[in-house]
């Protein structure tokens, strides 16, 4: 499996298939984060109109989410990044990641920002973001420092 054969698009997050692994990414949050270090967002907050969602699919099969944020007319935020387990470390996660990217330069922001655990479940993402170039950051938008939580950034 490459990820060539991936199909990206918006997702109203209607679908059951979507709507369940936002759920797992919710619930897989509370595990491996302290509640109040947990800012992972549920579907109806995903919803919201300065969210976009996008879904991976291959061969009819939910692969993956990922969500941009506008935190105002130059910055975003990723959110709710997460592959499904039977597609974890094939490219999935870059794919979405670079997609959102390209979707966030196109709309004319200059800069996106995420958050991400910063104990050693969280090892894989922050290793993937930092080698799509996002940086370590203080803390952005809303956010206060957090020892759960890093923070990372870059201009797209």
């Amino acid at each position: 499996m490459t990820a060539d054969d991936l199909d990206i698009r918006i997702d109203d997050l209607t679908s059951a298939a979507s709507i369940a692994l936002v759920q797992r990414h919710l619930a897989g949050m509370h595990d491996l984060s302290p509640a109040e270090s947990v800012h992972a967002l549920d579907v109806s907050a995903l919803r919201h109109p300065s969210i976009t969602v996008w879904s991976a699919w291959r061969h009819g099969e939910l692969a993956g989410i990922g969500a941009l944020a506008r935190l105002d007319s130059t910055q975003g935020e990723l959110k709710s990044m997460r592959v499904t387990e039977t597609h974890l470390g094939t490219g999935v996660g870059r794919t979405i990641l670079r997609h959102i990217l390209a979707a966030a330069r196109a709309e004319g922001l200059s800069r996106v920002s995420l958050e991400t655990g910063s104990d050693a479940g969280f090892l894989a993402a922050r290793t993937l973001y930092a080698s799509e170039g996002f940086t370590e950051c203080e803390p952005f938008g809303d956010y206060a420092p957090d020892p759960a939580s890093t923070f990372m950034t870059r201009a797209v």
